[in-house]
């Protein structure tokens, strides 16, 4: 990790946030831009505002790689109430129904999580930044439309259960707490699988606490609060972002300078299909991001 250089200029890097409760991914970009001192800051993908734990931001020419880092797995801690559903299928919105979970089992909430892992459709909560028709999905929500929204494939490649607590509701409802760690694909919302797997045990459900614990490689101890941060800003240069969160393809000077012009270079077979890959020519310098197309590196972002 590197430091502010002691001229004051930010260094091109990711920065991971341990993002704190009742902070929006916007809000945290902001005070992002105040401490870095620069307005080129971005998100790699939100976090409701519910949500702590990690949050990847990108600080000047890293903002490049934020499209496709959002592309990768994330892990989450979290814990599941059944027995209540709530309007935004969380803890954040007023509950809308109740009913006694006490006498769910085991084997039955087992059963409705192995439907919910995998490869599944799954419908995000209307209380969402989804765009239906180029409009937010919570606007609309809360001006009282009628509308649906689409299911979208997502991969929950791990769903565990930690523990089952017995729970009493403020509205004296017997309701059960699961205690999970949840491993999925980006664009995979876990109050969605909350109110999903207490619709399948027929007594409601919805999320009461959330921590994501990593964003592709970046796992939370690698993050720093915003009161770390305003103390002492740590950034992750450019070129180790790219070589953690990528598989690397080291060049020589020839194919660097081609790479440099624009000109389409092949590509090893060991890269096709690999997604983005992150291009080094001599002496480690950081040149591209690139893909295989055609047997040839078509370039994604230039650095």
């Amino acid at each position: 990790m590197s430091k502010r250089s002691t001229s004051g200029t930010t260094p091109d890097g990711l920065v991971i946030v341990d993002k704190p409760s009742g902070f929006t991914s916007h809000d945290v970009v902001a005070k992002m831009r105040g401490i870095a001192k620069t307005r080129r800051v971005g998100h790699a993908g939100t976090l409701d505002p519910m949500a702590t734990g990690v949050l990847v931001l990108g600080v000047e020419r890293a903002t490049k790689l934020l499209g496709h880092l959002a592309l990768t797995e994330k892990e989450y801690l979290g814990t599941i109430r059944l027995g209540q559903s709530s309007v935004t299928d969380d803890a954040e919105g007023e509950i809308t129904g109740s009913a006694d979970a006490s006498g769910v089992k085991r084997d039955a909430v087992d059963a409705g999580i192995a439907k919910l892992s995998g490869d599944i459709m799954q419908v995000p909560s209307k209380v969402s930044a989804i765009k239906i028709d180029g409009k937010r999905s919570y606007a609309r929500a809360r001006q009282g439309e009628d509308f649906e929204i689409p299911a979208r494939p997502v991969r929950v490649s791990s769903f565990q259960v930690y523990d089952i607590r017995d729970a009493v509701a403020d509205d004296g409802t017997p309701v059960l707490d699961l205690v999970v760690s949840v491993v999925c694909s980006s664009g995979t919302y876990i109050r969605a699988l909350a109110r999903d797997l207490g619709a399948d045990l027929g007594v409601g459900g919805h999320l009461t606490a959330l921590r994501r614990t990593r964003v592709g490689p970046y796992k939370l101890d690698a993050a720093r609060t915003i009161d770390q941060l305003q103390e002492e800003l740590t950034v992750m240069p450019v070129a180790e972002a790219a070589a953690t969160a990528f598989p690397r393809w080291d060049v020589d000077e020839r194919r660097a300078r081609l790479l440099g012009n624009g000109v389409r270079i092949e590509m090893p077979d060991e890269y096709a299909g690999a997604g983005p890959v992150a291009v080094f020519g001599p002496e480690g310098r950081f040149l591209v991001l690139a893909e295989e197309s055609r047997g040839k590196a078509k370039s994604l972002a230039t650095f």
